[in-house]
């Protein structure tokens, strides 16, 4: 059974800092590029970053370069995000979903986490 399960997460204050992670099971996750959306409330699912199977290359939105950092486990089949800096424009609910495809594009990802909120607020 393929499993995406996210932790981590919740209340932040601006300017503060919060680790996303998603453990995979139930397929070979070496074999998958993995990513994290986020979606808020009345706005459409968008592609926060994602990374390739090997790890070896990246890929952000504009929104959050320089600020957040996608990295994966694959020992472990894990991926993370760190995400710093953060303000109130990155409040959603944060996916992380499995493709195998190197993209950001939230309709080629193959499998998905249940979704973590994370809420930025003073």
């Amino acid at each position: 059974q393929v499993q995406l399960v996210q932790s981590g997460g919740g209340l932040v204050q601006p300017g503060g800092s919060l680790r996303l992670s998603c453990a995979a099971s139930g397929f070979t996750t070496g074999d998958y590029a993995m990513g994290w959306f986020r979606q808020a409330p009345g706005k459409e699912r968008e592609g926060v970053s994602c990374i390739s199977s090997s790890g070896g290359n990246t890929r952000y939105a504009d929104s959050v370069k320089g600020r957040f950092t996608i990295s994966r486990d694959n020992a472990k089949n894990t991926v993370y995000l760190q995400m710093n800096t953060l303000s109130s424009e990155d409040t959603a609910v944060y996916y992380c979903a499995a493709s195998r495809s190197y993209s950001l594009s939230p309709n080629l990802m193959r499998y998905w986490g249940q979704g973590t909120q994370v809420t930025v607020s003073s």
